[in-house]
């Protein structure tokens, strides 16, 4: 409830209040709460005191039923009826809470939740409260122990909570934003921006989000986005509380008045279907409170802080007949709440005391509540004495309460680190005198420590040992280490942790907190992550890669389009290239560059990194040529000039080529011309003078006009001659691709050099004084990059020479001019558009990717992007430019002149692209979905043995094609490429260093639903040319040779082909029915929205409860005994899309949630009694051997 506007008294009220009293009855409370009651002068006694005199209550009329202290003398803050138990909770302006067990309201529990503020609400959840103060959201049981404590910043004012989901919550205020808060992992998942001064209701049904504002306005936002879709401005001074019921919004609040704020006493009132005022209704008490309180008919309850109280209907007229009054022992009603059965009213007053309103003599606060737990009586009376001094005396003499809970020996080894006690190093006199004999090495005792013993060493004194092995596995939330004290946090290397569960429990967004999508790294050849990451955000290239579809089977831009789609509809879950690594394997020119790298290359960080990048960018470069050449060029990509360089280029070629010529000068005078064309430049650096100044676009242009001597063929001299050879520029790209060839000490020093220059020239220009490497500001100029861009500070500067923009000219004489550019250089040169008909471009720094060293990981590499407005449009809703850190999948929004700094101790520039200024305007950027429903159509088999008698499946007929919201049952099967890599610790635990490589071997697709429902439409084997360790036969019916197209009498097909299969049925919006669907993706390779897939894992699973196999379900709920021998993926398939009609029908199409919960209890227990076994069949039956679907046809 927002307070503003209510009385002023309130405000001073003091801790003093819970000072002793005198035993004299207070002048405000009513007697009859305090009959029987001693006041004890050393403190009050806070027991509840419940009315002694029976009440009569008339069957639907509301009357006071009791009446009890909660706190004498603190106001209530909050009342909140338990949704699970028979209780009602109370908070108050000390931070305590109170629980009052059934109608009788017997004090059930009673602690402290906040020392110094107010509950502000309160919300009942399975396990315990929540309660919400003005920066803290405190978890805590019924009985009041403590399970999660989260503290919110201080400058928070927190005022309301919204239970989304079971795990999901979010939390407003008095602040411009809004938190989602997931009660799982008690963390942070999204940071909502909503307008000033904030949030104080909010309320939820199944179609908006309504948010009330202190400015009396309510928004209505998008359940998934938050985005505001309507907005009502229900009163001029502030709202007060409002309510939502069916197709009805009404609010009550203030209006502004000569004299201030006045309360209003016309309700509005809103229709939700034409999103419209109606006729506000008047009521005859000054509102502070309001809820629907739908029994017979949707009737409003409103209430007034002097304890008046009116029902009335929301579109007729209010009758002051039905209006009581409530007899409160303070002067102002503080809270309101109804229970969830509509039975009882709570009310809180500004004494301390809670009255209980109910329409009968016996009320419930629930439909249905769970028994309440109560503690158990004090047995230490009864027990028998125990003789400690007996050693043969049973224990079990004393008796232990049976728990089904958690016990602390079972604490998971996820959640501990162990730390054993490492050995000291080697004595020195060891080593000298150490004599070796093959690998063994012998030496005589030196007798400085005593034999077999270690001293134990504190925690100050083991600084001299490594503590590698402690490490976290991730460098976020490290301590400093003295030997990385260089590399920044966020720029190591990241690895994932695999427990018991794989990845399911890895939190991803602890490192990423944008919408953006990582990539995850322990594939292998995962080295290009970053270079995807940036072909990704070139918009033109991003488009041009998803509307491309060829037949060959790997194809690199096919698949990296594949790609694209899933980093698109990633909502900042991270993604794997495995696909595309897969084909990139395969290609022959990946390998004879060195691009492909063994495991064991990878995890040592053999080689250059730097180099490796800079091949592998000019290699994919080359193949997206070569794959767009191949194919007539669509429309959509014509530039704005409407033809291409040539006939024979690509959309590639337009945006990254660049014609030169190349000039052959012989001594003898002949000169030879001809005309090429790159993808990218190499820089080259020129013999480095000390402290000579170059800057960046100088060494561009010696570049790209490179010029040198060589040995070469003169035609005219028919002999090799000393020849100068020169090259010119005929055009240039759109795209300016650079490798910055940092290979060596030499270039290093050179980067480094040039950066101390800038720097000393600009802190001088400035107004700075250098002295030993330090410098003082001599006056308050604002310091300027060497580029012209104002910094913040001077350390902005330090270690930066890369200009953020530069500018290119063609002169009239074939020549090239390249300067560093800055936006103030327009007053000199004019506006960078308008030069460009004149051969003038300016071109802007898009993209960064650097080589991180690091000697203890071997290095790895991140990329800085400039990330563009139609991403940031595309995936937060807003228009604005930001660079990131794109770390594999750690994401981060940096400072741009992060991006342009190199510590070449640890940093070393790689590539660089720059881009020309409005590229996109240049380019249609329109994407057409190149995947056709002819895909599904009837297609030949690699296998050359496969007979129509062995066709496990229909192909789909024209009249057949699936619809959005069509079931589709799918099922996988996989086998292994390789072994999981695991070490076995000294506790006797594995530990998973990198997880087994999986490959789908089948994918089986069945019709859900139609004449032929329960028909398989595709049952595909995939071929595979990679080596396969394991074909898990007992967990997939994959056999060897099932894949091999020599021997295989399966229908044998191309892992494209069917993903192409698979991604068309997405994008139509078919919604999959299968069991453990997040795996059969993973592994796939696919993004599929959560809303298109129905996974029967966790339709038939509890909370905090064991995953049940497909089997065990298949047996308990349809008699069916599957999967005997091997798995089937046909059988399987089946057998889900006859669970989840089973599920629709057990609970009403998800209607009746409780009668749901009731059967999965069942299954439960029946699972633990048969330790989740199902018993051997007498007679093996299966969905294949019988008619299609009798048993979901009967449903």
């Amino acid at each position: 409830m927002n307070f503003e506007g209510l009385d002023p008294g309130l405000a001073d009220f003091s801790p003093a209040m819970h000072s002793t009293l005198d035993p004299v009855l207070d002048a405000h409370l009513n007697p009859s709460l305090l009959q029987n009651v001693e006041l004890d002068p050393e403190g009050v006694a806070l027991e509840a005191l419940p009315v002694q005199e029976s009440v009569h209550i008339m069957e639907g009329v509301y009357s006071e039923l009791h009446s009890v202290v909660a706190e004498v003398g603190v106001p209530v803050s909050v009342s909140h009826f338990d949704l699970h138990e028979e209780m009602l909770w109370v908070g108050s302006h000390g931070g305590h809470a109170t629980s009052f067990f059934g109608p009788a309201l017997e004090r059930y529990s009673s602690f402290q939740v906040s020392g110094s503020d107010d509950i502000r609400q309160i919300q009942s959840l399975e396990n315990g409260i929540l309660f919400l103060t003005k920066n803290n959201l405190k978890y805590m049981a019924r009985g009041g122990l403590i399970i999660f404590d989260y503290l919110l910043d201080e400058c928070e004012d927190m005022h309301s909570l919204l239970l989304t989901d079971s795990s999901t919550l979010l939390i407003g205020g008095l602040q411009n934003h809004v938190l989602e808060i997931d009660l799982n992992s008690v963390q942070e998942t999204q940071k909502y921006a909503v307008e000033t001064p904030g949030v104080t209701i909010m309320r939820q049904t199944n179609r908006f989000f309504f948010c009330g504002h202190t400015s009396g306005k309510v928004s209505l936002r998008d359940l998934r986005s938050f985005k505001v879709e309507h907005e009502f401005d229900a009163f001029s001074g502030s709202l007060s509380d409002f309510d939502v019921h069916g197709n009805l919004l009404a609010a009550c609040g203030f209006s502004s008045r000569l004299t201030g704020l006045a309360c209003d006493r016309f309700l509005k009132v809103y229709d939700l279907r034409m999103m419209r005022a109606i006729t506000p209704l008047q009521v005859h008490v000054d509102p502070a409170f309001l809820r629907f309180i739908p029994t017979y008919t949707s009737r409003l309850a409103i209430i007034s802080q002097s304890g008046q109280c009116q029902f009335c209907e929301p579109t007729g007229l209010a009758n002051p007949a039905d209006i009581f009054h409530v007899s409160a022992v303070g002067p102002l009603l503080m809270t309101f709440d109804v229970s969830a059965s509509k039975q009882a009213l709570a009310f809180g007053d500004s004494e301390g005391c809670v009255h209980l309103w109910t329409d009968s003599p016996e009320p419930s606060f629930n439909p249905y509540s769970r028994e309440t737990e109560f503690a158990l009586p004090c047995l230490v009376d009864t027990l028998p004495p125990l003789d400690w001094s007996q050693d043969l005396l049973p224990l079990s003499l004393i008796p232990v309460p049976l728990t089904t809970d958690t016990l602390l020996s079972d604490w998971p080894a996820a959640n501990s680190a162990p730390a054993p006690r490492r050995a000291p190093p080697v004595d020195a006199e060891i080593l000298r005198t150490m004599k070796k004999v093959g690998f063994i090495g012998y030496a005589p005792n030196p007798r400085t420590r005593l034999r077999n013993q270690i001293p134990y060493r504190l925690k100050e004194s083991d600084s001299e040992f490594d503590n590698f092995s402690q490490v976290t596995e991730s460098p976020i939330g490290r301590e400093e280490e003295p030997h990385l004290h260089m590399v920044s946090k966020k720029y190591r290397k990241v690895t994932i942790k695999y427990s018991k569960l794989g990845l399911e429990d890895f939190d991803f967004k602890h490192y990423n907190k944008t919408l953006f999508a990582g990539l995850e790294p322990h594939i292998p050849n995962a080295y290009c992550n970053c270079m995807i990451q940036v072909l990704y955000f070139l918009e033109p290239v991003r488009c041009l890669i998803q509307n491309h579809l060829c037949q060959k089977e790997f194809c690199l831009a096919c698949e990296l389009g594949f790609l694209f789609h899933m980093l698109e509809l990633s909502r900042g879950d991270p993604c794997q290239g495995s696909n595309f690594l897969r084909a990139f394997r395969t290609i022959p020119e990946a390998s004879a560059l060195g691009l492909i790298l063994a495991d064991s290359d990878e995890a040592s960080g053999k080689g250059s990194l730097a180099r490796l990048i800079q091949r592998w960018n000019c290699f994919i470069l080359t193949q997206l040529h070569q794959d767009m050449q191949e194919l007539e060029v669509p429309q959509a990509y014509r530039g704005a000039g409407g033809s291409f360089c040539s006939s024979g280029d690509s959309v590639i070629g337009q945006l990254f080529s660049c014609e030169m010529e190349n000039c052959s000068l012989c001594r003898c005078g002949s000169e030879t011309v001809r005309a090429s064309s790159t993808l990218l430049f190499t820089l080259s650096y020129p013999e480095d003078k000390a402290g000579k100044n170059y800057d960046f676009a100088h060494i561009l242009k010696r570049s790209i006009c490179l010029e040198q001597n060589t040995q070469a063929w003169c035609d005219s001299c028919e002999k090799y001659q000393p020849t100068i050879q020169t090259r010119n520029i005929r055009h240039l790209p759109d795209i300016l691709v650079i490798n910055c060839e940092v290979n060596s000490s030499k270039e290093a020093d050179f980067w480094r050099s040039q950066a101390e220059v800038a720097f000393k020239i600009a802190v001088k220009k400035y107004g700075g004084d250098i002295k030993n490497k330090e410098f003082t500001l001599a006056d308050r100029k604002e310091p300027r990059s060497p580029e012209g861009l104002l910094c913040s500070s001077f350390e902005e500067l330090k270690n930066v020479w890369l200009p953020f923009s530069i500018r290119m000219q063609m002169t009239k004489n074939k020549g090239l001019e390249v300067y560093n550019w800055t936006d103030g250089n327009e007053m000199q040169w004019g506006p960078a558009r308008a030069e460009e008909e004149h051969g003038v471009y300016v071109y802007d720094l898009m993209a960064t990717v650097v080589h991180i060293l690091d000697s203890r990981t071997g290095g790895s590499l991140v990329a800085h992007i400039k990330v563009g407005e139609t991403y940031h449009q595309r995936k937060e809703g807003v228009t604005h430019q930001q660079w990131y850190l794109f770390n594999d999948f750690l994401i981060e929004p940096i400072d741009k002149y992060e991006a342009v700094q190199f510590d070449m101790n640890w940093k070393v520039p790689a590539i660089l692209y720059y881009v020309k200024r409005n590229l996109n305007s240049r380019y249609n950027l329109n994407i057409k979905n190149p995947i056709e429903a002819s895909v599904l159509l009837a297609e030949a088999s690699l296998a050359r043995k496969q007979r129509k008698t062995h066709t496990t499946f229909i192909p789909l007929m024209l009249n057949e094609m699936p619809q959005v919201g069509d079931l589709v049952g799918l099922d996988a099967e996989f086998v292994t490429l390789n072994e999981e890599e695991a070490e076995l610790r000294s506790d006797g635990t594995k530990s998973t260093i990198k997880p087994s490589q999986m490959s789908v071997a089948r994918i089986t697709c069945v019709r859900g639903q139609g004449p032929n429902e329960g028909i398989p439409f595709i049952d595909d084997y995939i071929s595979t040319q990679e080596q396969v360790v394991d074909y898990l036969t007992q967990y997939s019916g994959i056999k060897p040779g099932d894949l091999d197209a020599k021997i295989s009498s399966k229908h044998l097909t191309t892992l494209k082909s069917t993903y192409l299969k698979l991604r068309f049925l997405i994008d139509i919006g078919v919604k999959f029915v299968g069991h453990g669907l997040q795996k059969d993706f993973r592994v796939i390779n696919l993004m599929v929205p959560k809303d298109q897939v129905l996974d029967t894992v966790y339709l038939f699973h509890m909370p905090r409860k064991r995953m049940i196999s497909l089997r065990f379900l298949a047996w308990y709920f349809l008699d069916l005994k599957i999967q005997g021998e091997t798995h089937d993926s046909i059988e399987d398939a089946r057998t889900a899309l006859q669970l989840y009609r089973k599920y629709l029908e057990l609970s009403q199409n998800g209607t009746e949630p409780e009668s749901f919960h009731k059967v999965l209890k069942g299954l439960y227990e029946k699972g633990r009694k048969m330790d989740w076994k199902v018993p051997e069949p007498e007679s093996q039956t299966s969905p294949k051997n019988t008619a299609v679907f009798p048993s979901v046809l009967a449903l």
